[in-house]
Formats: C-alpha cells, structure tokens, sequence
C-alpha cells in the first residue's frame, strides 16, 4: 500500500466484516433462551432453546454454498464486490432479527422467518471470512502477507469479544423480564450500524480486476485444482476441531467435567479468546520470518505432543491449571489459525482464488466443524473419558499435518495480487 492511511482502510474493510459475523455469532449464542421464548411456542422451555439453536446450526449448513455464491462473484466481478455482498447479506438479516415480531403476534411464521433470516446470513458467512482472507493478503505490503491474513483471523475474535461483552453489559444493566421482553433486541439493532459502516469502508476501495480465463471459476476449479482443493480442506480440519472444541465446546466441557461454575467458565474462555487475537497476529508476522510452513508445523507438533497433557491440566479444579492448559491451547490454535489464511491464499491461482479458498476452508469448517461439539459431547459420554476429545484434536492435527507436509511453501514464492504479478 502507498501509504499507511489506506493501508489502515484497507485493514478496516476486511475486517469489519468478519467482526459483524462474530458479533452476531456470539449474541445469538448469549440470547438463545431469550431468542426461543420470543419465537417459539411457551409450553417447553428446553424445547424451545433446542428450537433456537436448531435454527443457529442452518447457518453452518449454509457456509459451503454461501462460499460457492461469494466465491463467483469474488472471481468474476471482483473482490470489493463480493465483501460489499457479505457484508449485506449479514447486517439487514442481523437487524431484522431485532424487529421481527415474535410467535404471540405472527404464530408459525415467526419461527419461519426466523430460519430464513438465519439462511441469509449463513450465506454470508460463508463467503464473508474467506472472502476477507484474499481481500486482505492480496493487498498486503511486501513481506507482511502472513500479518494481514493474521488481522483477518483475529477480526473473528474481536467480534466474540464484542459480542459477549455486549451481552454481558445488557444482562447486568436491566432486569431478566425486560431483557427477555425487548433487551435481546437490542445487540441485533446496533448490528445494523457495524453494516454501514463496513459497507461505507468497503465501497470506496480501488478494485483489483477480476480474472477469470473464460470459464466459470467453479468450472475451472472442478476441472483443474481438485487436488488443490483437497489438500486446502485437509489443511482447515485441524482449525475445523481444535477451534471449535477449545473455544465453543470447552465451556460446556469445563462446567461438566470439572464442576465450574458457568460464569468462571465463560470468564476462562473470554481470557483466552483475548489471548488468540495476540497470538494469531504474532504468529502471522512469525510466517513472514520464517516461513508458513515452518511456524504451522509447530502448531502441529503441540497439538500431537501436548493435546492430551493440556486437556489433563484443564481436567483440575485448581484455576492456575486449568488457565495453563487453555492457554497451552490458545498456542497451539493461534500459530496454525493466525498462519492459515496466508498460506491458503498463496496457494491458489488468483483467477479461481476466491471459489477454491471458500470450498477448501468452508467444507471441513461448515461440516467437521460443526459437528465437533456434539461429536465430542458423545465420545465422552460413549467412553466415560473425560480428557477423550484430546484424541480428537490429534487426529485431527495428523490429517492437517499431512496436507501440509504435501504442498510447497508459499511465503517467498511469486505471488499474483491483481492483473499483474507481485514478489513478496
């Protein structure tokens, strides 16, 4: 970039909307019981939690699809085009969330367009984040590629963070009859602002020109990079789980295992999310040092050495272990995670670029992802071993482990930004 104002533009367009993506992620999360009392039927208060998050989990089914739609316009009408699509597609869905009525006023069809909002904006976030991978490390200053795909990995904790913390201000600051009345609304109306803004930022940005070689972009990806794109979903398994188990699923995990407290659990996992922002963004900056490879096999390494050892750390009732494990944790995510979005991107022709890093991070995240949770609820209860997810981690780290060992390393290699080649 010329300068470091735009540079900074260029940071704030491609992150704000992985952030809104987060932000709603975690109110909804916050408000589920809220959100089921509001839209569905009053007889059964679990049933309707169940309901709401039912409704949540769509959103992940439609990551691979909203990948494929915001992949074909990011490759044939260009990247800004695309954001200025996801972007949409998250904040008036997120808005109208806010001021949907509920199911005493519209009956069947709140629950409905409840799922159909949730389908819009699964759409989105399957395009939005890898989307915002290729945005950011194609217009990256020289030899920081790595960084900027880090910032983009950590734009996805910011919105956490800022989600949760709404959530946490609202709960303290009003009653529960009228958080569970209007109150939830709230988060998703102020969701609405954090859209225009994204779209403000991303609408002024120079657009590099599509390329697209005379063929669709799925087309060519089809015919000519399925052992790309194989290799690129074997390298997001071990993000797929290790995310997803020590970051979704360890609160749950914490509470049952170890009998804590909630709020000690929600605090434990909030301090480590803290903890990956910095870590991605070291661990982004590490890569243009050294290499992709170099610092996404250390993450390996921990997770097939040490994901047992930490789980056994976590599995205590003294605070200062199980802060240790998790943080043993936060490493070993942060440095493959913070490293991952450069090295995909670098690896894929830029005239499909868009199309093959949704397929290869949005398939293992949509579906191994998703399911992680609950697979790891059943192993353990399956095999009554508390500390058995650990196992899962590994394996999964061999999977990614492999798919990495098989491709080259990218960080010094020519690199097509735009219509014109660019070195690192």
């Amino acid at each position: 970039m010329a300068n470091r104002s735009s540079t900074a533009r260029v940071i704030g367009a491609g992150v704000i909307g992985n952030l809104l993506e987060w932000y709603d992620f975690a109110i909804y999360g916050f408000f589920a019981a809220q959100i089921g009392h509001a839209f569905f039927p009053v007889e059964n208060k679990v049933a309707q939690i169940l309901s709401a998050f039912g409704i949540f989990a769509i959103g992940y089914v439609m990551r691979p699809l909203g990948g494929l739609v915001t992949g074909y316009i990011g490759d044939c009408f260009g990247r800004r085009a695309a954001l200025t699509f996801s972007v949409a597609a998250m904040a008036v869905p997120t808005f109208l969330v806010g001021v949907l009525p509920g199911y005493q006023t519209l009956g069947i069809m709140a629950p409905v367009l409840l799922t159909l909002l949730r389908v819009i904006q699964g759409l989105s976030v399957g395009g939005e984040y890898t989307t915002a991978m290729v945005f950011l490390v194609e217009r990256a200053p020289a030899g920081r590629r790595g960084l900027m795909g880090a910032i983009c990995s950590s734009g996805a904790d910011l919105g956490a963070l800022l989600g949760s913390g709404t959530g946490a201000v609202l709960a303290a600051s009003m009653s529960a009859e009228a958080l569970a009345e209007w109150g939830w609304r709230l988060p998703f109306l102020f969701g609405l602002f954090v859209g225009l803004a994204g779209f403000a930022l991303r609408r002024g940005l120079e657009e590099i020109p599509a390329n697209v070689n005379g063929q669709p972009a799925l087309v060519s990806a089809v015919r000519h990079e399925l052992p790309l794109l194989a290799r690129l979903c074997g390298l997001s398994v071990f993000l797929a789980v290790g995310y997803y188990l020590m970051f979704l699923y360890i609160v749950s995990w914490l509470e049952t295992a170890d009998g804590i407290a909630p709020d000690h659990a929600l605090a434990i996992n909030t301090v480590s999310i803290l903890g990956l922002l910095f870590v991605c963004l070291f661990a982004g900056w590490l890569s243009d040092q050294i290499g992709r490879r170099k610092v996404m096999l250390l993450g390996m390494v921990g997770a097939l050495v040490g994901a047992w050892p930490l789980f056994w750390l976590l599995h205590h009732h003294n605070m200062t272990a199980i802060l240790a494990g998790q943080f043993g944790f936060v490493l070993i995510v942060g440095f493959y995670g913070g490293t991952l979005p450069a090295a995909l991107v670098e690896a894929v022709p830029h005239h499909v670029r868009c199309t093959v890093v949704a397929l290869g991070y949005n398939i293992p995240l949509g579906i191994i992802g998703g399911l992680t949770p609950i697979a790891a609820t059943w192993v353990v209860a399956r095999t009554g071993d508390d500390l058995s997810p650990a196992y899962m981690i590994m394996a999964a780290a061999a999977v990614s482990t492999i798919a990495l060992l098989f491709g080259p390393e990218t960080f010094r290699q020519r690199f097509q930004a735009g219509a014109q080649p660019a070195t690192a």
